[in-house]
């Protein structure tokens, strides 16, 4: 993932995102354009929709909601930001938002309660940097990065002096409670089944 789009010395903002041509999907953060990686391969798709499965059936009758990429989160510096204002949003592969007033029609206005991203070679290091502090600085509880490869995850949750404190880890096989959503335990089987010999 790379600098899509140059703008002089200028930034890009929302109001700039909202007439590229659709079919081309980027992010935008602190007013740089960054190129999304091709369409994710089949793997990355079945590990997103079985974690988006249990997420949207636990909370199905409850306040928070789930949404899946592409799937916008603006991140204004200022909530009264304007389109013209706000430099920053991204396309996460799952977000899980509980205050439904930072919802509207064009996706999430402020930081989700938790957010996940499945790493790929070609988003690992933007996943593991850039979106870490990004999603450390605007104050987003959970920050998940599943790695395929390897078949682990590790959780992030931003502590009282507002960063995010060492990752806890897990693997395949494990069960992760999140009680940021009540008594929700996502079965990392479900997510990483085992190989047939």
């Amino acid at each position: 993932m790379g600098y899509a789009l140059k703008k002089s010395d200028q930034k890009w903002t929302y109001a700039d995102y909202l007439h590229w041509p659709e079919g081309e999907r980027r992010e935008l953060i602190d007013g740089a354009a960054y190129t999304m990686s091709p369409g994710p391969n089949r793997f990355h798709q079945e590990l997103s929709g079985a974690l988006f499965n249990q997420l949207y059936n636990h909370l199905k009758s409850r306040t928070c909601k789930v949404y899946a990429a592409p799937f916008d989160v603006r991140l204004p510096d200022s909530a009264g930001a304007s389109d013209e204002e706000t430099e920053t949003v991204v396309q996460p592969d799952i977000v899980v938002v509980c205050d439904p007033d930072k919802l509207d029609e064009r996706g999430c206005k402020g930081a989700p309660d938790l957010i996940v991203e499945i790493l790929s070679p070609s988003t690992a290091q933007h996943d593991l940097k850039d979106k870490f502090y990004l999603y450390q600085r605007v104050g987003v509880k959970e920050y998940w990065v599943l790695h395929p490869t390897d078949k682990t995850l590790m959780v992030f949750k931003l502590n009282d002096n507002g960063e995010f404190g060492r990752p806890e880890m897990y693997v395949a096989g494990d069960r992760v409670a999140l009680p940021l959503l009540g008594d929700l335990v996502v079965d990392l089987t479900e997510l990483f089944p085992a190989e047939k010999v």
